[in-house]
């Protein structure tokens, strides 16, 4: 349970201001809102980073140089990334992965991957195409998922039309009398909530169930137990608890009293937000054409990008379309701040909107615990890192008892945005990559065979950023024994990680840790 003293102090300082503020507003406001839009503000808190430290990182990105250094956990000289002749070398003439990935999955834990590559590895290491795929599998499944891609933004589409359509009316009305707001004959009710602007339901456009259900009972490697039933995800235990029934005796998410208007003018603000770090890794949208950037920002309804530069606006259409569609796609989750963050790269990396989107599928089955209502996946992986600590360093430990700190919430934006604000974009995409070769391995079910020599090493786990984020603690012990007293000073420490942090040698003290402690946690 997280300590509340503590937390809530935190909450007071570091809270992100209301999604209601201009774009340009940079200091917090107090807001009163509903249970529900509370929440939204609530889970957006310890994610916001200085726009100052966003560009300093941009413009003169940290080396990834991996050098001569020693690999701990693997006991040889530390390997170079996938390359492209490599790649190709791995396929046999059906353009499947000898012995199922194995060897893939090797290279990709100890050296990540080129560059160029990783639009087309991306696909396999979060799922949308399978290890043991063969090409023309992989070339059926893509068209698949583009129409599927293509009805949940006809969806999204569908909503554009009807904010017009309700926003006419609103007009007219406001010029002239109620014998006025009608249509088709029929008086438009403008005090009705299915009526205004702010309050077009997931139930008027269809919530994308059918489609989420169906993707989820073809995937193996989800972290719930959840099922559907053409109504939704079903709840887990906690989840019921805050659920009330109708008269048919169905559950009720209480997401869904939030609108979809609501998740859309909240993506369109991140959107704008969404930093410039990615541009010195991306020539080919970094060199974009103003005109298609601006015809993309107009074709998703986003408004006030006019103080960008064509590079930015194209990159915050592009995240609008994307998360719109997740939004639909798992109605249970909808959007939430922070979500924005982890899509950033991947559209930056991938340049297909259908194929970004399914990566981005893959990539929240298991990060959309971190945006859950009732925070059971955040709890469970901050309970996590306390053990490996503990398990590692009691003294450490005991220190951050002492400050009630033991519940390692001052770790909680790590968890939430897996390490996004803390380092740079490259080194984001070094990390992720390995975590999800660990999560690739696990869902092959090639955790336990396969790997020879290294599976005495370190085993693939599914919680890799977690010992991750230990490390990172852990490679502070003495400064936060000798000089920190309280929770809010290592707070300030951990903030002040960004940028600062060397992506490999966090790695090879995850896995080290990964080696003592992974069958003891």
């Amino acid at each position: 349970m997280l300590a509340s003293r503590p937390k809530q102090h935190v909450l007071r300082v570091l809270r992100r201001s209301h999604t209601s503020s201009s774009p340009d507003s940079s200091s917090p406001t107090p807001s009163s809102s509903s249970p529900s839009s509370s929440w939204i503000h609530l889970r957006s808190v310890l994610l916001v980073v200085a726009s100052s430290s966003s560009s300093s990182s941009s413009s003169s990105p940290i080396s990834t140089n991996r050098g001569h250094l020693q690999s701990p956990w693997s006991r040889k000289r530390r390997k170079h990334a996938v390359q492209p002749k490599q790649w190709r070398s791995l396929f046999d003439e059906d353009g499947r992965l000898c012995d199922g990935g194995v060897k893939f999955l090797k290279k990709v834990r100890s050296g990540g991957v080129h560059p160029s590559l990783r639009a087309e590895v991306w696909t396999f290491l979060l799922g949308v195409y399978d290890l043991k795929s063969s090409k023309e599998e992989r070339d059926a499944v893509k068209t698949k998922n583009r129409e599927e891609y293509e009805k949940l933004r006809k969806q999204c589409q569908e909503t554009y039309k009807l904010r017009e359509k309700i926003t006419e009316i609103n007009k007219i009305c406001e010029s002239g009398s109620k014998d006025d707001c009608t249509d088709g004959g029929e008086v438009i009710d403008q005090s009705s909530p299915e009526n205004q602007t702010d309050s077009v339901k997931l139930d008027e456009v269809g919530d994308g169930n059918e489609i989420a259900c169906k993707s989820e009972s073809e995937s193996s490697d989800s972290d719930s137990s959840e099922e559907c039933d053409g109504t939704g995800p079903e709840k887990t235990t906690q989840e019921s608890d805050t659920t009330s029934s109708n008269t048919e005796g169905k559950t009720i998410n209480p997401h869904k009293s939030e609108s979809f208007a609501t998740w859309q003018r909240i993506i369109r603000l991140d959107a704008i937000r969404a930093n410039d770090e990615w541009i010195v890794y991306t020539p080919s949208q970094a060199a974009v054409d103003s005109a298609k950037a601006h015809e993309l920002a107009e074709s998703v309804c986003l408004k006030d990008y006019t103080h960008l530069e064509a590079c930015r606006i194209f990159h915050a259409a592009r995240l609008v379309s994307i998360l719109e569609a997740y939004a639909l796609y798992d109605s249970e989750i909808g959007y939430c701040q922070g979500m924005s963050d982890l899509l950033s790269p991947i559209i930056s990396v991938v340049e297909d909107d259908s194929e970004a989107f399914w990566c981005f599928v893959g990539f929240m089955k298991k990060a959309r615990h971190n945006f859950r209502l009732d925070e059971v996946g955040i709890r469970r992986q901050l309970n996590i890192v306390s053990k490996i600590i503990k398990g590692k360093d009691s003294h450490l430990y005991r220190h951050l008892e002492e400050m009630q700190a033991e519940d390692c919430f001052f770790v909680y934006r790590m968890v939430v945005v897996l390490f996004r604000r803390e380092l740079n974009f490259e080194q984001t995409l070094c990390l992720w990559e390995v975590m999800w070769a660990d999560q690739t391995a696990i869902r092959a079910g090639i955790t336990k065979s396969g790997w020879g020599k290294m599976r005495l090493r370190a085993p693939p786990t599914d919680d890799l950023l977690l010992y991750a984020i230990a490390a990172c603690v852990l490679q502070r012990r003495k400064q936060i024994i000798e000089k920190y007293s309280s929770m809010d000073e290592i707070l300030r420490e951990c903030n002040s990680m960004a940028g600062h942090l060397d992506v490999w040698k966090l790695l090879d003290d995850a896995h080290d840790l990964v080696v003592t402690l992974h069958d003891k946690i």
